[in-house]
């Protein structure tokens, strides 16, 4: 009976140890969590080694639905394919695919969205659209390169409107390690306002 009791003893121990070691990740949607999630991992994270350590979750504004916004879709044609300007050397290719014109906080916004042509030939990808800007938070709470948006071409409903969800934005890779080659948010799309939504800049241990 005394072997059954320590025996039963040891193994709550080591089961409250390990549940007291997992740190529980932050994140309130759905969308957080599984992006906290993808950096927890240590085979596809950018973080660095000493900040993967201690590592709990990144930060985010308060989720704020006046930031979920219908907008309207207007598809650019024949759009020449470009090099755009990264944080490094690299030239990726791409092209305006659209514009989007919305009003938020009583202001006419319009964002230009963009179509990488590497994707185009990855049949997991091809769907994907880039929607890259910056706003009055950047370099201050969110990252000063801007943040980003993927938008897929079947968002776009049949009224050309489509829904951007400012909650749903992250920052690129650069903002976590310089090891990185990130594309640079073109100037025409910062937004003159605060959008106090989405991701917010990483503090780096």
């Amino acid at each position: 009976m005394k072997k059954l009791l320590l025996l039963s003893t040891l193994i709550f121990s080591l089961i409250s140890c390990n549940s007291q070691g997992k740190r529980k990740l932050m994140g309130e949607t759905t969308y957080q969590k599984e992006l906290n999630a993808s950096y927890k991992d240590a085979s596809k994270s950018p973080l660095k080694k000493k900040d993967l350590k201690n590592f709990k979750g990144l930060d985010f504004f308060k989720i704020d639905s006046s930031f979920v916004i219908k907008a309207n879709f207007t598809k650019i044609e024949n759009a020449p394919t470009f090099e755009m300007a990264t944080t490094t050397d690299r030239k990726p290719l791409y092209k305006e695919f659209g514009l989007v014109n919305f009003t938020l906080n009583g202001k006419n916004c319009q964002l230009t969205i963009y179509q990488s042509q590497d994707d185009l030939r990855d049949e997991k990808y091809k769907d994907y659209l880039f929607l890259p800007f910056t706003d009055n938070t950047s370099g201050g709470e969110s990252y000063g390169g801007g943040r980003y948006m993927d938008i897929m071409i079947s968002d776009i409903k049949t009224d050309n409107t489509v829904t951007l969800n400012f909650n749903n934005t992250y920052n690129p890779y650069c903002a976590y390690n310089d090891k990185y080659s990130c594309p640079l948010t073109p100037r025409k799309n910062h937004l003159d306002l605060e959008i106090k939504a989405g991701i917010k800049v990483f503090k780096k241990h």
